[in-house]
């Protein structure tokens, strides 16, 4: 995969859930699955690599959150618009 991309569920019309999908080499897994805090779970790779990111409580979840999550692993911050669906 070669860009980030996000996936979002809903459930009676309202985010239920989110991925954030980050580009990865094909065939890469999550190794390991790291509590984020405030409804975030990091999947990282088998090198510790950052692969995605879950959103289990996209209502609770601030963009702010998110990007401290991306920046800390050194991938580039979300722009507003890849934003945009889980702040409308």
């Amino acid at each position: 995969m070669k860009q980030r991309y996000l996936e979002i569920t809903f459930r009676k019309g309202k985010p239920f859930a989110a991925y954030l999908y980050l580009p990865r080499a094909a065939g890469a897994k999550a190794a390991r699955t790291l509590d984020g805090g405030h409804g975030i779970r990091i999947d990282l790779d088998e090198r510790g690599g950052l692969i995605g990111l879950e959103i289990t409580a996209p209502s609770a979840v601030t963009v702010s959150e998110l990007n401290g999550v991306l920046t800390r692993y050194g991938v580039a911050a979300l722009k507003d618009e890849e934003w945009a669906p889980l702040a409308a």
